[in-house]
């Protein structure tokens, strides 16, 4: 094949150099052109022939010999070139000339790119400053010793899809919830049957702060007399502890009466509803239950009422202390010293179910 495609091009070479160094005559062109097409369609080929680039050169050069010959040129080149469209050849004129001008333009410099640490740092204050503009963020780098114009500042940030002061600093319902979490208590239901299909009904609370889980208690029938009862044990659980709340998110389940709610309102907790059919509405409480499910029930059977209180006062003391949780950089919600030498030990949380690792005292 490489042995083919050389001949063809000193063929083509030395047609090329026949036809320019003849005398100037049309029907020599027309017959070194006709021979260049007779050679290409010889090829044992299924599909249409391809020119190679030095074909393609031939064929510019005789049709540019051939329009200085004849006015008619066009006229002519439709008569002899059968394989391609005398536009084509034209556009590989073009691309020629083209090639012939295109050039590699000396670098005559310009701003120098700016320091990635600079770059970082401008990042990092308009990040954690949302209302500050170019200028402002500028002044912070010239007390940093950091001289950049705002233009550069500018450029940084759309380079880095941010929007300038105005946009950048609104807030948004993930910024407004961040503010007041620690203040946000959520409340939700789940049910467990037991080993004789009974089934219970379980009201729990947690803090969407420390995401603190508060067991209210476990029924076969959560009416409004029970229901209330549980608000007020957990008023005065709240008041003992000191953990000031603001808002309590349920849903919109028949079970939450307005006596239950009034007892909040009493306190000054204001009672936040979620939309229908919107479980992510109160996401903090139904992961929970997954956790708790997951983990817990999901490797028990449960004979009781008093076994599952049993049960799952003892996980949500795990949960609550010596569980980590990635919400809260790997922290669980009542945090506990631990000793960070001393040998390691292992407590068997439901029985082997958990286990809890920590270092004995030094």
């Amino acid at each position: 094949m490489v042995y083919h495609l050389l001949l063809c091009t000193l063929a083509v070479i030395f047609d090329v150099l026949s036809a320019c160094r003849v005398a100037p005559d049309e029907k020599d062109f027309q017959i070194a052109l006709l021979r260049q097409q007779i050679r290409v369609l010889e090829r044992n080929t299924k599909t249409k022939p391809r020119l190679t680039r030095p074909e393609k050169l031939m064929l510019v050069t005789l049709t540019t010999r051939l329009q200085a010959q004849t006015r008619r040129w066009r006229q002519r080149l439709r008569d002899v070139v059968l394989l391609v469209q005398p536009e084509t050849v034209l556009k590989w004129h073009r691309e020629l000339v083209r090639r012939k001008w295109t050039f590699r333009r000396p670098n005559h410099g310009g701003r120098p790119k700016l320091d990635w640490e600079i770059e970082a740092l401008i990042l990092r204050i308009a990040g954690e400053n949302p209302r500050m503009g170019y200028d402002k963020i500028q002044s912070e780098l010239l007390k940093l010793g950091f001289v950049v114009d705002p233009t550069t500042v500018k450029n940084v940030l759309r380079r880095h899809r941010l929007m300038p002061a105005p946009q950048r600093g609104r807030t948004t319902w993930r910024t407004f919830l961040t503010h007041y979490r620690q203040q946000m208590l959520a409340c939700d239901f789940f049910t467990v049957e037991t080993l004789h299909l009974q089934t219970l009904y379980v009201l729990f609370f947690i803090e969407l702060g420390s995401r603190r889980v508060r067991l209210a208690g476990c029924t076969t029938n959560p009416d409004n007399t029970w229901l209330t009862q549980q608000a007020r044990q957990l008023v005065w659980q709240l008041d003992e502890s000191g953990a000031p709340m603001r808002f309590l998110i349920h849903d919109r389940d028949s079970k939450f009466t307005p006596s239950f709610d009034r007892v909040f309102v009493s306190e000054g907790i204001e009672i936040v509803r979620t939309p229908f059919r919107a479980p992510r509405a109160n996401a903090v409480a139904e992961r929970w239950v997954r956790s708790v499910r997951h983990e817990c029930l999901d490797h028990l059977l449960i004979l009781n009422q008093r076994h599952l209180m049993r049960v799952l006062k003892e996980y949500i003391d795990y949960y609550n202390v010596a569980r980590p949780h990635q919400g809260l950089d790997q922290q669980a919600p009542i945090p506990i010293p631990r000793s960070p030498q001393g040998a390691i030990r292992c407590r068997d949380v439901l029985g082997g179910i958990l286990h809890d690792y920590y270092r004995d005292a030094a």
